[in-house]
């Protein structure tokens, strides 16, 4: 059955400016996945920097989550063509860009995930991206369908970021508060008053160049703070911080 490419509607939410709500998954469980995927959250990435996924489980984890109410974004490893052009064609539209700290780095991941003349991504005919070759219109849709997040996670990269928000293709800069306080000086300590000084001086630049902010903020008192600041897609949580805390709850509960 022929069909068209439906539009990105987590692409169509941040250009709205409607808060998107998400949760950061690292447990490499498919069955998770699909769990968690129909949970309510708007968005929910898929962690293959800092969590043991690999091609193969990040496939199933995007089929886990049809029918769910999260858009997937996947987090690469790196900055590189090559792992986007794999993961592109398993179906993924929505990236996030560890590390980027310039305008050429993230215009290098703009150019990645499009196809020429706009990038460099290479030409596959029939793959899941395009349902098998299903899809009659992707190759004139897929370049205005995929969303582009860069991280940004040091002070030379919050130096940067009316450059980075200029760079056409690039949709959203997402603070990494965690690695931004390890540069400030303040490892483990991304609650630290200097580091959310920072963020708050970032805020109203990332704005101003007519990108989505984002950011991840796994303590309740946070996350509420930045979506009244002007973050419109926030993590507030993941899936490994609610199963260990969880767990230990319900352990310390009747071992008292």
């Amino acid at each position: 059955m022929k069909t068209n490419l439906p539009p990105n509607s987590f692409k169509q939410a941040l250009r709205a400016g409607r808060p998107q709500i998400g949760l950061w998954s690292s447990l490499c469980s498919p069955l998770a996945m699909e769990v968690i995927a129909g949970a309510g959250f708007d968005w929910l990435l898929i962690d293959t920097e800092h969590a043991p996924n690999e091609l193969p489980t990040v496939f199933n984890h995007l089929q886990a989550c049809v029918g769910g109410t999260a858009a997937p974004v996947v987090r690469v490893a790196w900055n590189d063509a090559i792992l986007f052009k794999r993961f592109l064609d398993i179906g993924t539209q929505n990236f996030l860009v560890p590390w980027v700290q310039n305008a050429d780095e993230a215009r290098a991941a703009a150019r990645a995930v499009r196809y020429p003349p706009q990038g460099l991504r290479g030409v596959a005919v029939t793959h899941r991206a395009n349902q098998w070759g299903r899809v009659t219109d992707y190759y004139q849709r897929a370049n205005d369908e995929v969303c582009v997040l860069v991280q940004l996670e040091t002070r030379a990269a919050l130096s940067q970021i009316e450059a980075i928000g200029a760079v056409d293709g690039v949709d959203g800069l997402f603070i990494g508060p965690s690695d931004l306080a390890a540069d400030m000086g303040h490892l483990g300590n991304n609650r630290h008053p200097d580091v959310k000084a920072l963020i708050e001086a970032a805020l109203p630049r990332i704005l101003k160049t007519g990108k989505a902010a984002g950011i991840l903020a796994p303590v309740e008192e946070d996350a509420k703070h930045w979506l009244k600041q002007g973050f419109s897609y926030v993590a507030v949580g993941s899936d490994l911080g609610l199963l260990a805390r969880g767990t230990e709850a319900l352990a310390a509960k009747f071992k008292a």
